[in-house]
């Protein structure tokens, strides 16, 4: 099965923009543009994780559910198709 896209209602977060060496002045500002951008990246990499772990909940939580059909014997799924039709009785393996 491919993996489900992701929920429109909780995109992905989006990865810090990487500052270009020249916008470092190099006069050793504190925080320099590196240092935030550091800090914005371990951000981005734990909402990442927290994203990615809520994306496999929801697959997993749409691969458990089984529509109302799937769930119901195809006999019965049959007999509610023809009004007035008897289900059939079921053997058990051993009576077969």
């Amino acid at each position: 099965m491919p993996p489900a896209p992701p929920n429109e209602d909780d995109p992905p977060p989006q990865p810090p923009v990487q500052p270009e060496l020249e916008d470092c002045c190099h006069s050793g500002c504190t925080p320099c543009v590196f240092d935030l951008y550091d800090d914005a990246l371990a951000r981005y990499r734990s909402a990442l994780a927290a994203w990615e772990q809520r994306q496999a909940e929801r697959r997993l939580a749409e691969a458990t559910r089984q529509p109302e059909a799937a769930r119901q014997p195809q006999a019965e799924r049959q007999a509610e198709a023809k009004p007035g039709a008897k289900t059939p009785h079921r053997t058990s393996p051993s009576r077969r």
